[in-house]
């Protein structure tokens, strides 16, 4: 019986817990046994303040649930004597207890290539199963696949082709929404999600901005940006273009008349993949577009915000502030996180103890760092272990609340996050974590 950190713990369990959980006690330590195959942990019971150990395995479509567990005791000494007993119990008979008996289905595998599929094996797809490199995300998302529920049928193939980095999107916001402490419902296929807790119900659409195309199919070049001008022009108008397509797109088709969305807080999750790079550059212009309004150039006392009618790049013209379209206001918020890519997969996975024990990650950027009540962009950079700073799945998360929310979203349910709200005189104003990341970029050294 191992102590493991509350980090892995998550990585293999968090899909199993309930929301109630945390009302009824507290975790205190955890462990792994067996080879992996057995997880288990200290848990104090919160009314009558005593201790037991809990005991988790996969059932029979390799999903981590609840097995066994101990009695209660006074400290958490005698609890996790009793737990180590346990589990020397359980482990001969480990085949039989596992079986859950409600399982009729085979294990979810994103990894293994179809092969009925015509589209060729996405190259990013090819990296995350065949490099050394990643072995750590691909160790990670085992567990949380055997979760998953393909409501629409078409997800594994997806990810081994032609969307890979929408499926990667929507991995994230399932690890999200479970380490929010969030019960996700998956019975149905519209929306992607929706998520139960103790900040109360809301559900929410996964899109993406992707490269654009021709009539006749073919990928359109993102113009160049080789200079500040031009990267100043693209950030006005050519970026919050593009979001506005995938985001007036989802808007049309009117989400919230469904019955299991009905009086519930509605987001559109948004992540750019228009280019490798796109989501370490265009998070300014997101805000800017959802809420038409940026800060001038050239600020002068009490004039500092400009308003926005119109986005143009070329022939193309777009309205701007998307929470002031009609129908916008059942668009309770959107969220973004510049961060979320394979890449925080695989951190978080070597952070916990995952895949090649040759792989080692430099992570550097920019973030927001509060120091002395005021916050300042600073550069960081570390090498990613299981001693640096715990990144969490919410880590780099913005939510732009919508003014016009007819169901707001309350800022609790996703806590550690920056949360952003319209002020009146068309300031925006923003309650950030201690520390958030703007940029993140990796390298990776296997060796």
């Amino acid at each position: 019986m191992r102590i493991i950190s509350k980090q892995r713990f998550n990585a293999f369990a968090a899909y199993c817990k309930t929301p109630l959980t945390v009302l009824i006690g507290d975790e205190l330590q955890w462990y792994e046994a067996d080879n992996s195959r057995i997880l288990a942990a200290i848990i104090r019971d919160k009314p009558d303040k005593e201790y037991t150990g809990i005991i988790l395995a996969r059932d029979e479509k390799q999903r981590y649930r609840w097995i066994s567990s101990t009695a209660f005791f006074k400290t958490k000494i005698l609890a996790r004597s009793a737990l180590r007993h346990k589990i020397s119990e359980i482990i001969p008979n480990l085949e039989r207890l596992r079986t859950q008996g409600d399982n009729d289905k085979k294990p979810v595998d994103f990894f293994t290539p179809l092969e009925k599929t015509k589209q060729p094996l996405n190259q990013s797809f090819l990296s995350l199963t065949e490099l050394e490199g990643y072995s750590p995300a691909k160790a990670i998302i085992e567990p949380m696949m055997r979760w998953h529920e393909d409501a629409d049928g078409n997800f594994v193939e997806q990810f081994q082709t032609t969307g890979f980095d929408s499926r990667i999107w929507e991995l994230y916001l399932f690890s999200l929404f479970s380490e929010a402490g969030h019960a996700i419902d998956k019975t149905k296929a519209v929306p992607d999600f929706c998520c139960t807790g103790l900040a109360g119900d809301f559900c929410v659409e996964a899109t993406t901005v992707n490269p654009s195309k021709d009539k006749k199919g073919n990928i359109v070049p993102p113009p160049e940006i080789e200079s500040e001008d031009q990267f100043r022009a693209a950030l006005r108008d050519y970026f919050p273009i593009k979001f506005a397509g995938p985001l007036t797109e989802k808007l049309r088709k009117r989400y919230w008349q469904l019955q299991n969305v009905q009086g519930k807080p509605f987001v559109l999750a948004i992540q750019d993949f228009h280019t490798p790079a796109a989501m370490t550059l265009t998070r300014d212009a997101l805000p800017a577009y959802l809420y038409g309004v940026r800060p001038l150039e050239t600020p002068t006392p009490g004039n500092f915000i400009e308003r926005i009618e119109n986005h143009q790049w070329g022939n193309k013209i777009v309205k701007s502030n998307f929470f002031g379209l009609d129908d916008a206001e059942n668009i309770s918020a959107v969220i973004f996180n510049s961060s979320a890519t394979i890449s925080k997969f695989n951190r978080i996975g070597l952070q916990a103890g995952f895949g090649s024990n040759r792989t080692k990650i430099l992570r550097y950027g920019t973030a927001y760092k509060k120091r002395n009540e005021m916050q300042s962009i600073e550069h960081y950079s570390y090498y990613v272990s299981e001693s640096s700073a715990t990144e969490q799945w919410v880590e780099g998360l913005d939510v732009f609340h919508n003014p016009r929310a007819t169901h707001p979203l309350p800022m609790h349910a996703l806590l550690g996050a920056s949360h952003h709200y319209l002020k009146e005189n068309g300031e925006i104003e923003s309650w950030l974590p201690e520390w958030h990341p703007i940029q993140s970029f990796i390298r990776i050294e296997v060796g």
